[in-house]
């Protein structure tokens, strides 16, 4: 059974940090490139960050860059999304997706596997 499993969602205060873990089972994550998206209430959900299957092509959405850092690690099938200087922006349930491709793309549409999502919450 194909199935992704996000955790390391919470609540944390402004400028604080969360590392949010992606974890696969079912198929083998190495063959995948990942996304990470976000969607806030009565919005659309948006992509956040991926990292191609190589691993040497990472792309971050100007609202998080600089401050989230996307990473992979295959032999755990696992990925991972480190969100550090948290904004009152950045409250959301984040999903990583994962496309059998070696590249990312920007849409939701491209992605056919998805997590159940994890909740950020950042207040004081």
């Amino acid at each position: 059974q194909v199935q992704l499993v996000e955790s390391g969602g919470g609540l944390v205060q402004p400028g604080g940090s969360l590392r949010l873990s992606c974890v696969a089972s079912g198929f083998t994550l190495a063959y995948y490139a990942i996304g990470w998206f976000r969607q806030a209430p009565g919005k659309e959900r948006e992509g956040v960050s991926c990292i191609n299957r190589s691993g040497d092509s990472i792309y971050y959405a100007d609202s998080v860059a600089g401050r989230f850092a996307i990473s992979r690690d295959n032999a755990n099938n696992t990925a991972y999304l480190q969100m550090n200087s948290l904004k009152v922006g950045d409250p959301a349930v984040y999903y990583c997706a994962t496309r059998r491709s070696r590249s990312c793309r920007s849409s939701t549409q491209a992605y056919a596997n998805w997590g159940q999502g994890t909740q950020v919450t950042v207040s004081s």
